[in-house]
């Protein structure tokens, strides 16, 4: 039986939050979290997008000012590090719901946005910091900041700040942070990232938490994947795709330049795109995100660093329009739709020199992809299924 917010032993102004928010029970790795996180233990928790992991590192931080107010104003006592500015944004966002009630201050920090407000936000008494690793590190290298009150350190999405390459500037910060007392790392994957060992190097004994989506959360996003004989080919069939699927949609492509060459492809078919790109400025991509969430049908071309840790409600189709070389990557992807219980589409387009990516990601998520055709667009060649080829090459080799 599902516990209450009140058997979590959370005070009442966070708990009347969470009810105003409609937020009667907590999920399932909120419960596993929040006693562990309360009893002061370090944790390495493995949960997948979309389980309601913000809450359960944010609750049991909240609820430790709380139960041990400071005496005097001053910097952050909870410190939390996001990949990226979107997703940093979202952490901030629902940690200010709870200021009212608590009188908890928390402030934003990330790249994009002009020092002098920053410094500013940084001068007045703040609680709690959510911060991205860089902009973070160039304040306290410039002398505007000092982690020296930081009880706690909370890291999101460990997985993709290793893959972006934050591993030594995240380091830097748990030297800086003298005083620590509790860390807590969450990470949708655990293996092939190198967390373990991140984990190792920064964790005293972790107790390890790890959340398997519950059944109702399980199987809402239907996955295919249809063959592309050329680029011509692929084109036509994601034309061809895009209006079979009205409503949001996301296409994720592997650079900065696929993102503007498709776009402008689109846009010469009489498709309207928005793209999103890792290198634009804050307020350009706050501007992209919001007319995205304000048309029901609209399209977002975009490489994984720009979209990742966007939330935008009611995505209906994600494309693999490249395929990711890394299988994880195709879960954070896919992870864009099929959000808040409801039902979503994933599909991947896959050249021959794809297959044996395909096969990669089906053999990482134990799941067999479903492939489909258009029936005036069918491929006029084949390759081979995903993963026969390595086999046929060892029969051959023992056979010598």
């Amino acid at each position: 039986m599902t516990p209450d917010w009140e058997q979590l032993e959370l005070d009442d102004e966070l708990i009347d939050v969470l009810r105003a928010a409609e937020l009667n029970k907590p999920a399932k790795v909120q419960q596993a979290v929040i006693p562990a996180a309360l009893e002061g233990h370090d944790l390495l928790v493995n949960s997948p997008t979309g389980t309601g992991k913000t809450l359960a590192f944010l609750l049991p931080a909240l609820q430790h000012l709380l139960d041990f107010p400071r005496r005097h104003p001053g910097s952050a006592r909870v410190l939390i590090l996001a990949p990226t500015r979107e997703l940093a944004q979202q952490i901030a966002e629902q940690a200010d719901a709870f200021g009212e009630t608590t009188e908890l201050k928390t402030v934003l920090i990330t790249g994009g946005v002009n020092y002098g407000s920053q410094h500013e936000a940084l001068q007045a008494n703040h609680d709690i910091l959510v911060a991205t690793p860089g902009r973070l590190l160039d304040l306290i290298g410039a002398d505007q900041y000092e982690l020296e009150k930081v009880e706690w350190l909370i890291i999101d999405e460990a997985d993709r700040m290793l893959d972006m390459g934050f591993s030594s500037a995240v380091k830097q910060l748990v030297n800086e942070a003298r005083n620590l007392q509790q860390t807590l790392l969450f990470s949708a994957t655990l293996d092939s990232t190198g967390v373990q060992r991140f984990s190792a190097d920064i964790q005293k004994e972790p107790q390890a938490i790890t959340i398997e989506p519950p059944k109702r959360e399980r199987g809402k996003i239907l996955q295919r994947w249809y063959q592309a004989d050329t680029a011509e080919h692929k084109f036509k069939l994601l034309e061809r795709l895009l209006g079979q699927y009205p409503g949001r949609r996301v296409i994720f492509v592997r650079t900065r330049e696929r993102v503007e060459e498709l776009a402008s492809k689109l846009q010469s078919a009489g498709i309207k795109t928005m793209t999103l790109r890792g290198d634009m400025p804050q307020a350009d991509r706050q501007r992209i995100i919001a007319r995205m969430e304000k048309f029901s049908d609209s399209t977002l071309i975009a490489t994984d660093v720009a979209a990742r840790g966007i939330d935008i409600e009611d995505i209906e189709l994600v494309v693999n329009y490249d395929m990711p070389k890394q299988a994880d990557v195709y879960l954070h992807r896919i992870g864009r739709t099929g959000r808040a219980g409801k039902t979503g589409q994933a599909i991947a387009l896959v050249e021959a020199h794809d297959a044996e990516l395909l096969g990669r990601i089906e053999r990482y998520t134990k799941t067999k992809i479903e492939r489909r055709v258009v029936d005036d667009l069918r491929p006029q060649f084949k390759f081979p299924t995903p993963g026969k080829s390595k086999k046929k090459k060892a029969k051959k080799k023992k056979s010598k």
